[in-house]
């Protein structure tokens, strides 16, 4: 379980450093949008933090769950666990980085503010990392109904939370290479 523990929270801090990163960039650069791209810098890192928001409402509810469950039913779960399953790896690929698309951006939310939350959304699920690092996060499972994710536990949603940031981090790039490509063609 600490191995498992230990890549999601690694995912998590690396996906949400790299994030953090682009709330540094130029005013200018926010609210560009390339026409191949839907979402502006400042509407992705609004939608990002809207997502997780909405994710962070299942994995608050799981944890205070998981922390009720018996110990002999974890005992069992832990013997054949697996972090990764190929619905949540499909879920975040690349090709569809609006994994919920009920939590559109406003553009009314001012970056500061943004930035703040993503980085509490962070300080609150590595907490919960650390307090159900006994494996209580496999008790409890939400259900997605994104791309067909099915049931997750509160290692995989705290995962796949990293992973969706992951892939609004690419997407960000692209948008960054769309933008510096139609500079040098002007």
């Amino acid at each position: 379980m600490e191995n498992v523990i230990v890549t999601v929270r690694n995912e998590l801090i690396r996906s949400i450093s790299g994030l953090d990163a682009w709330f540094d960039k130029e005013d200018t650069l926010m609210d560009q949008k390339p026409s191949s791209r839907n979402w502006s810098v400042r509407e992705l890192l609004e939608g990002v933090m809207l997502t997780n928001r909405f994710l962070l409402d299942f994995i608050d509810k799981g944890y205070a769950k998981s922390i009720q469950a018996h110990r002999t039913e974890e005992e069992e779960l832990l013997h054949s666990y697996s972090l990764e399953s190929e619905a949540l790896l499909e879920a975040v690929n690349y090709k569809s980085p609006e994994l919920i698309s009920s939590n559109l951006p406003s553009r009314k939310t001012p970056l500061p503010v943004v930035r703040r939350e993503i980085r509490e959304q962070l300080d609150r699920c590595l907490i919960h990392l650390e307090l159900l690092h006994n494996g209580e996060g496999i008790l409890y499972k939400t259900g997605m109904n994104i791309d067909g994710l099915g049931q997750l536990d509160i290692y995989q949603t705290i995962y796949f939370l990293a992973l969706h940031v992951k892939c609004h981090l690419m997407e960000l790039q692209k948008l960054m290479e769309d933008n510096t490509e139609s500079v040098g063609n002007t």
